[in-house]
């Protein structure tokens, strides 16, 4: 499997590569040829759960899995957290008929173009790097959990706090590797090809920390149930 970053995130069209990693929520492999020429699947490559806007996007996608299946299409979601500890948050945080899989050395990540961004003192190339004052300078929005605007960093440790998220060194070893890890969600057809992918690498960060409404995801499941 190799990797392919500097080509940027895989595009529909492009033929999905295999990915075999470790199940979190059942025992053994999971690889993404089980579901060649079975059924489409959408994949989601995300952040370790020390992630606090990748937990909410991990949970959102396992609320779209009933929807999901109606229409045929199965759900993977991919973390980039050791095993024993990703098996401990799913057991204290229960997601019924979540499938997922531990990815610590971001290996999947690789393989579909998302690059690990560097946060530099003063220097920014996206999407390999980006200086901590363009970081301080976004801001994030979610109604309901944040009570404004916020830079991504004071969002982070104001949702960290709401969740009683306590970091542990697992935790703390992934941020120091992959805190800069770009995420993702791709929709694979039945024969492995990309239909439709949702990204944080376009357009200088505008996408960072974001995610499709499940409007816009629904409708290109439904493109490719048909």
């Amino acid at each position: 499997m190799s990797a392919r970053i500097d080509l940027g995130p895989l595009q529909p069209g492009d033929r999905a590569p295999n990915v075999v990693l470790d199940a979190i929520t059942r025992e053994g492999k999971v690889a993404l040829d089980d579901f060649r020429d079975q059924k489409p699947v959408l994949v989601g490559l995300f952040r370790g759960l020390h992630c606090p806007f990748c937990r909410r996007h991990i949970a959102a996608q396992a609320q779209l899995d009933p929807e999901l299946r109606q229409k045929g299409v199965e759900s993977l979601t991919v973390v980039n957290t050791p095993i024993d500890r990703a098996r401990l948050y799913f057991r204290y945080h229960p997601m019924p008929n979540l499938l997922a899989a531990a990815d610590p050395e971001r290996a999947s990540h690789r393989a579909f173009g998302l690059p690990n961004l560097e946060f530099t003192e003063n220097e920014t190339s996206w999407p390999h790097k980006v200086s901590m004052a363009d970081v301080v300078s976004m801001r994030i929005e979610i109604p309901g959990e944040l009570p404004g605007p916020m830079d991504p960093l004071a969002a982070a440790e104001f949702l960290d706090k709401k969740d009683n998220y306590e970091m542990t060194e697992a935790d703390q070893q992934m941020a120091a590797t992959g805190h800069g890890q770009l995420v993702g969600q791709f929709l694979l057809d039945r024969q492995g090809i990309v239909r439709w992918s949702f990204t944080e690498v376009p357009e200088g960060g505008r996408y960072m920390f974001g995610a499709p409404s499940p409007q816009e995801l629904m409708s290109a499941v439904s493109q490719v149930a048909q």
